[in-house]
């Protein structure tokens, strides 16, 4: 399906602040950016480059005064996020050097806290994409999905301690569980078409059978129409935007996806 996504962002910056902002998606093997726009208000010089996770990320000074980011893109992507079951456990010693990574705890993903949980839950599954689907299936069943829950910026161990949470704290404890079972697994933020209420979204990603597979515990069914802006192994490492000074949280945020009719000229 062809969508059209994007964001309105104003911050009021009291001094010279430095930003790195993560809000391009790029084309890939599962989405073709096939237009664009990005603009800053004031205009700002700002230098691309890309993270250790392939995302592009933007840097930039904001001045004092009103500050804003819009942007807009016409992107394809699949229409549903496919299924695998019973796409085989990857053996950590042919996993990818690149995939490694996403093996180990990380900041908001403490793996090695979740062994025994995990393996409680995938008890009955077999090793694998099912297994995955068992932790995706649980935390559904188990943590309430709250887009205005109180709490904020939690780990694994936290979100399974409160029993609720935004869309990344399922993502975290999702990624905690499977890491602990040896399964690859990385947060993905981006866009979500029919996502209510509107915002941007957080799940996570497994690689089982030999290749990444898209796992999303606040939704009832597997869902395409998907964007992705930025993986990475946890949220601290896809946030989109860091400044760095005074704390700064957006006056306003809007973001927006709409599907196409027909492919953008």
């Amino acid at each position: 399906m062809w969508l059209r996504t994007g964001c309105d962002i104003t911050f009021d910056v009291s001094m010279d602040t430095p930003f790195i902002l993560m809000l391009r998606p790029r084309s890939g093997t599962q989405q073709w950016v096939a237009r664009e726009s990005y603009t800053l208000k004031p205009s700002v010089p700002a230098i691309e480059y890309t993270d250790t996770y392939g995302n592009l990320c933007q840097r930039l000074v904001a001045p004092p005064g009103e500050f804003s980011i819009s942007t807009s893109a016409d992107i394809l992507t699949a229409d549903d996020i496919g299924v695998s079951p019973g796409a085989p456990f990857d053996d950590v010693r042919m996993l990818p050097d690149s995939v490694l990574t996403y093996l180990l705890p990380s900041r908001y993903c403490e793996s090695d806290k979740f062994i025994d949980l995990g393996r409680e839950i995938v008890a009955d599954a077999t090793p694998g994409y099912d297994q995955v689907a068992a932790i995706a299936s649980w935390i559904r069943s188990n943590i309430r999905f709250n887009p205005d829950s109180i709490h904020f910026q939690l780990s694994a161990v936290e979100v399974n301690q409160q029993r609720e949470g935004v869309c990344r704290e399922l993502a975290h404890l999702g990624i905690a569980l499977c890491r602990g079972l040896c399964i690859p697994a990385r947060m993905v933020v981006g866009y979500l078409h029919e996502l209510e209420p509107m915002d941007f979204h957080a799940w996570f990603e497994a690689y089982v059978g030999g290749r990444w597979h898209t796992f999303d515990p606040t939704q009832p069914y597997p869902k395409g129409g998907r964007v992705t802006v930025a993986y990475g192994r946890d949220a601290a490492d896809v946030a989109i935007f860091n400044q760095f000074g005074p704390a700064l949280y957006p006056r306003a945020m809007s973001v927006h996806v709409e599907m196409l009719a027909t492919a953008p000229d």
